[in-house]
């Protein structure tokens, strides 16, 4: 019976040994993603939860459960005058916002001229300053811009439109801008030799392939408008208050599950958008 050659040395110093998982730490992995999920969902739920309650005092175990909180909620003129006035603002600051987006978007991946990064971080700058000071800023501005063209800004709604704006385009230029990155110029290139002007090709080959990313600017774009309270706080006018200063102002003089169940369908509303949101581009890519 022959033996066996000995292993080269070289041979047995690549060789990698494989590494051997331990049980109890993968299920520990595990255990602490869970317990980090249900750290982070537990304010939600517990804010679903309260706004079944039955009793006007919040307290534990509540004595019964009832959907009376949501019919309130939906006759009190506050509540239901701010989710439209909300809905209006954002549809509108979302769509121009989104449309002066893609258009900057565009400049900036496609022609690269000095000053083109300083361009692409003012746009994205609003992403970094705090909402309470870009409201406070925008309103200073609106003052100066009063005294000058003597007309009311502040506590118009074309005044509050321009200043979500402002909100709605950093997010279309990043996401738009991460969806030219991944296109393939040469699709385009192939209908312009084709006898395609550069209108037409950008229009029928270019836009249809950035349809993803558009619709996710367009989606996060209304979420932030809708959502924001520090911006929109200082700029309203009497009468017409968006969903977020309504539920801020209903908090002062009452605490009862009304609020619970006006935040109950806000997060419905908002999870709903976020869920379509990810069905174009994946929230890991944008977060």
């Amino acid at each position: 019976m022959h033996s066996a050659p000995p292993l080269d040395p070289a041979v047995a110093a690549t060789r990698v040994t494989p590494i051997r998982v331990i049980p109890w730490a993968t299920w520990l992995h595990r255990v602490f993603v869970v317990l980090m999920y249900a750290f982070m969902l537990c304010p939600i739920v517990l804010v679903v939860w309260l706004s079944f309650f039955k009793d006007a005092i919040l307290y534990f175990p509540p004595s019964g459960y009832t959907l009376s909180w949501y019919v309130k909620a939906w006759q009190n003129p506050a509540f239901a005058n701010g989710f439209l006035f909300s809905l209006q603002v954002s549809l509108v600051a979302a769509a121009i916002g989104v449309v002066m987006g893609v258009l900057a978007a565009v400049g900036i991946a496609r022609y690269r001229f000095q000053g083109s990064k300083g361009v692409n971080t003012l746009l994205l700058s609003p992403l970094l300053i705090p909402g309470i000071v870009a409201g406070v800023g925008i309103y200073l501005f609106y003052l100066r811009a009063e005294e000058v063209l003597d007309q009311d800004i502040i506590g118009t709604f074309g005044g509050l439109v321009i200043a979500h704006v402002c909100l709605t385009i950093p997010w279309t230029v990043r996401l738009v801008t991460a969806g030219m990155a991944g296109l393939d110029g040469s699709i385009e290139e192939a209908a312009r030799n084709l006898g395609a002007s550069a209108p037409v090709a950008f229009l029928r080959v270019t836009l249809p392939m950035l349809r993803p990313s558009i619709v996710a600017a367009a989606l996060f774009s209304f979420v932030v408008s809708f959502e924001n309270l520090e911006l929109s706080l200082s700029l309203v006018g009497p009468g017409r208050t968006t969903l977020p200063i309504a539920i801020m102002q209903y908090l002062e003089f009452n605490l009862d599950p009304t609020i619970a169940s006006v935040a109950s369908v806000q997060i419905l509303l908002l999870g709903i958008i976020m869920l379509v949101t990810d069905r174009y581009v994946k929230l890991s890519q944008v977060v």
